[in-house]
């Protein structure tokens, strides 16, 4: 009886309900989140005497952000730079975006706050960030470049360039958008750059040779222009000549290769030179202080020390403010500041300053000193790639040791304590202080699964920072000087980023390196900057600009003696040159050049090439490095019909752990495995823009599997009434697509598996395990493969930005696809929802598979995303990188805001969880050890019974 007692006592414990689900103080312990807004454009300050501090910002990721410039803490104010609200405004069609705060900008009433981008203006309210109402500029050549009000009056005024001949002016009501009035008129030599209001109804601009300046006056609806050489004001000023983007009163400057001339009109309206700064200086806008008296800021570098002088308007011979500061290097130079006033406690006046740094960046600096600093360079993340954390070194104290098992003992006593809910708060802090410790997760050294990485990570400004997965913080970061504007570099263009070498830990003693390849300019016939970088120091190896273009990079599946992976940059010739420029790695290119293939794409065209290599280049100097392009196919999509949406590959380090695919009643189907298969989706041209532009009759969506080492076409389907966006991911032998039904209404996603049926007589099991078919031998490509194709299609609930897969270090784990939702979330979706095999009524053989029933509609749980309640803002792209447990993905994602963690798809079944019941797993071992004293005193009782009859 006591035996059968606590059997069942045991049968009650493990049938308990343990919960999955995420605890309170559990948070942080596996993800992170990141908020930033990228590079301020426009700021305005709003320094009320009873409302809080705040600055608001616009920001080239088109977002709109109120910053706090003090909190209350204690009765002292405590800068923090906290974010207190953001708008983002999505624009289809690409143009600058403006901004522009009314002068009686305050918190006692609303006040609209007016953006232009994309072709639109929008109105948004400055309490809240609610948009009120929305206008289209938009004409083929139009160039939208101010938009500003006159003395705060009911209307605004918008003006800008038509094919940079003729200048034009909106006149537009405030309270509703409306146009009140259109002036244009045509300017002969043409306009280059910008324009710069400098007065009521007077715009400087330069003309199209940039050797004048030309006045536009636009008052009382007439425009007139005046034109006045530079030369004849200032015969000294040489090289590239631009307007400054400042607003000063009555001012405006030029900026030159080595200075920077500040000019004013005069009581006849004649330009008059008033000062000359050299160069690199930046001047803030102006602001009035007093009636009567403005003020605007100078800074000019000096080296890693940056002079700030506050002047008068109207007297620039005295400083109001002069101060210096000391920035970090790796910030560069100030490319924008902003100021502001306050009064001091001696009614003096005192000044603080928003700067722009070249990284992007932003701080607040006052009194001489840095208050706060926001690293909104991480806005704009490219590219981005993993390192390995250095192995810990051998060797630890006893003391350590004892210490350690201490904490252990301790920890499991509250734990247990925990669980008989007598755990006072104390221990429960002291349990949350505990886990964050045992944790480990902010150590500079690698664990054994694989959990503590480096993410490594490029900007749109050229920076690099490397930051860490277990909490976020910047290990280091290095502004390339190669991509910097003061050496040269005036419109850097980050490309790529891929690991350079990953010495093996016990071989060899080096650190592991990145490489950054990247471009001065968007054109493609610019020349490439080659940087090698440690990935652990952050300190460049190796830095060199490229002799030719820099077209494409593509990183090569092998690596040289010094394990250095070998990359091939492609030039505007279709040339291909390899790195490292070594013996070894050209002697192993030559023996595997007969396998390497790319392709090149046109959308513009329509039209997909095929390419390998066959030879080196012909040139003046021989360069054995440099191998010719040899074309093998292409394929011409007609202009008429169809217009290339996106085009989809496998990821190169995608491990497939088998090609045989078990199904029901034992059979056997072979995933077609191959890395040179493409998804390419197009779609008809009138069905290129927005949702509902077109009827489903004139709107089709065609998708096609195609090999780039053939060129091939294995699959092709068409989709009828269906239109773009389209976002696709490709793993192991299958393909998901995502779009809009028309005839539905509805997102819908796809699905296309993909099959080897030359291999379909290889059925017996059996033989699979014990390896006696040769699933390894070579199969080329050139030979016309037996495929067969599955496919299947659902409704989606959600419109989709981004898509990836997860990834695991063996491919064994089950697959979820990671999706990026238009709510600036990740939602994981099992990839079992999206088996083309589905049927409505699964036979017992399918349900044993795990084959879930039919439904036309993809289930979205809400435990399912992996942001919880968090928003990734702008969310670009999704990362996800295999740990060393086979369970487990690491998940990077990035776009305005970052987010890490990571998911177990299959759940964690190779390792104990943190909220793993240490409690319940020590009562059960009481338990059986009590039944099994309890059952041996009654076996032998029982014996000695038995003995005496």
């Amino acid at each position: 009886m006591a035996a059968r007692f606590f059997l069942g006592f045991l049968i009650l414990l493990l049938h308990s309900i343990i919960s999955c689900g995420v605890y309170e103080d559990q948070v942080g312990l596996a993800d992170w989140h990141q908020r930033y807004i990228g590079k301020t454009k426009h700021a305005v300050f709003h320094s009320h005497k009873t409302g809080r501090k705040r600055v608001v910002v616009s920001t080239e990721e088109n977002v709109i952000a109120s910053l706090d410039l003090r909190s209350v803490l204690r009765a002292w104010n405590l800068p923090d730079g906290q974010l207190i609200w953001e708008s983002v405004l999505q624009f289809s069609a690409p143009s600058r975006s403006l901004l522009h705060v009314p002068t009686k900008f305050g918190l006692e009433r609303e006040s609209v706050v007016f953006v232009f981008g994309g072709g639109w203006l929008h109105a948004v309210s400055s309490i809240d960030g609610e948009k009120i109402w929305k206008k289209e500029l938009y004409t083929e050549g139009l160039d939208i470049q101010q938009v500003f009000q006159q003395d705060d009056s009911d209307s605004l005024y918008a003006v800008g360039f038509l094919d940079s001949l003729q200048f034009v002016a909106y006149h537009i009501s405030v309270k509703n958008g409306e146009v009140l009035e259109e002036s244009k008129k045509s300017f002969p030599s043409g306009f280059y750059g910008s324009m710069l209001l400098v007065s009521r109804d007077i715009l400087v601009a330069l003309d199209a040779s940039r050797s004048s300046i030309v006045l536009i006056n636009f008052a009382r609806g007439s425009v007139s222009f005046h034109q006045t050489y530079i030369s004849d004001i200032v015969p000294e000023v040489a090289g590239i000549v631009e307007i400054a983007p400042s607003k000063l009163s009555g001012l405006f400057a030029l900026r030159t290769d080595a200075s920077l001339v500040l000019f004013r009109f005069n009581s006849i309206g004649e330009l008059v030179v008033e000062n000359t700064f050299s160069h690199p200086t930046i001047l803030s806008d102006s602001i009035s202080i007093t009636e009567g008296h403005q003020v605007f800021a100078v800074m000019q570098h000096a080296e890693t020390k940056v002079h700030i002088a506050v002047r008068f308007v109207n007297d620039l011979t005295s400083d109001a403010l002069k101060e210096t500061i000391e920035l970090h290097p790796q910030r560069g130079n100030v490319q924008k500041v902003f100021i502001n006033n306050y009064v001091k406690t001696d009614r003096s006046h005192g000044f603080r300053a928003l700067l722009v740094m070249e990284d992007h960046s932003l701080l607040l600096v006052q009194q001489g000193k840095i208050v706060w600093s926001r690293e909104d360079g991480l806005a704009s993340v490219v590219d981005s790639t993993t390192s390995e954390l250095p192995v810990e070194k051998d060797g630890v104290s006893v003391a350590k040791v004892e210490h350690s098992l201490f904490e252990w003992l301790k920890g499991h006593m509250l734990k247990l304590k925990e669980t008989l809910m007598l755990a006072t708060p104390d221990d429960i802090a002291a349990i949350q202080e505990m886990r964050l410790k045992s944790s480990e997760k902010t150590k500079m050294t690698r664990d054994h699964n694989g959990f503590r990485k480096l993410i490594i990570v490029l900007t749109k400004a050229g920076k690099v920072f490397a930051l860490h997965t277990g909490d976020g913080r910047v290990v280091w970061s290095l502004l390339l000087r190669s991509l910097r504007i003061s050496e040269g570099c005036e419109c850097p263009s980050a490309l790529k980023l891929s690991q350079w070498q990953v010495p093996h830990h016990r071989a060899m003693v080096e650190n592991p390196s990145v490489l950054v390849l990247a471009k001065c300019g968007p054109d493609f016939l610019q020349s490439g900057v080659f940087s090698i970088i440690d990935s652990y120091t952050g300190k460049v190896r190796s830095s060199q600009k490229l002799p030719h273009s820099l077209l494409q990079v593509i990183p090569l599946p092998f690596t040289d003696s010094t394990e250095q992976r070998l990359h091939l940059v492609l030039d505007s010739n279709f040339e291909a040159h390899l790195y490292p420029r070594t013996p070894d790695s050209i002697d192993i290119f030559l023996r595997e050049i007969s396998n390497i293939y790319w392709y090149a794409v046109d959308s513009v065209e329509g039209i997909m090439k095929g390419y390998s290599f066959n030879s080196k280049c012909k040139a003046d100097i021989e360069d054995e490095y440099c191998f010719k392009s040899k074309e093998l196919w292409s394929i011409i999509f007609p202009a008429h019909s169809e217009k290339l949406a996106i085009i989809a590959t496998r990821k190169m380090n995608e491990v497939v752990h088998t090609q045989a695919k078990v199904i029901a009643d034992q059979d056997v189907m072979y995933k077609y495995i191959s890395k040179s298969m493409l998804f390419v989706a197009t779609i008809s041209p009138k069905a290129a823009g927005e949702i509902g532009s077109v009827t489903p009759e004139e709107a089709w969506l065609i998708a096609y599997l195609i090999d780039a080492v053939t060129g091939r076409i294995l699959h092709r389907v068409i989709h009828q009434g269906a239109q773009g966006p389209v976002n696709a991911v490709v793993s192991e032998n299958w393909v998901v697509y995502h779009y809009f039904n028309l005839r539905a209404h509805r997102y819908e996603m796809s699905v296309i598996e993909i099959y080897d049926q030359s291999r379909a007589d290889n059925k017996d099991v059996l033989k699979l395990v014990l390896g006696k078919h040769n699933l390894t031998s070579p199969i080329s490509l050139y030979s016309r493969p037996e495929v067969v194709v599955k496919s299947q299609s659902y409704f989606f609930t959600h419109s989709v930005k981004v898509m990836t897969v997860t990834t695991t270090a063996k491919g064994i784990t089950s697959k979820q696809l990671l999706i990026g939702t238009i709510a600036d979330q990740v939602l994981a979706l099992d990839k079992r929802y999206l088996d083309p095999r589905r049927t409505a009524n699964p036979t017992q053989s399918e349900k044993e598979e795990g084959i879930i029933p039919l439904t036309d509609t993809l289930p979205i749980i809400p435990q399912s995303y992996v942001t919880h309640s968090l928003q990734v803002e702008g969310i670009r792209g999704i990362v996800t990188i295999p740990a060393k447990l086979e369970s487990t993905t690491l998940v990077f994602a990035y776009g305005v805001d970052l987010f890490f963690t990571r998911i177990a798809p299959s759940r964690t079944y190779d390792s104990l969880t943190e909220d793993f019941n240490y409690a319940l797993l020590l009562i059960t071992i009481v338990a059986l050890v009590a039944a099994i004293l309890v059952t041996w005193v009654l076996s032998e009782k029982k014996e000695l019974r038995d003995r005496w009859k």
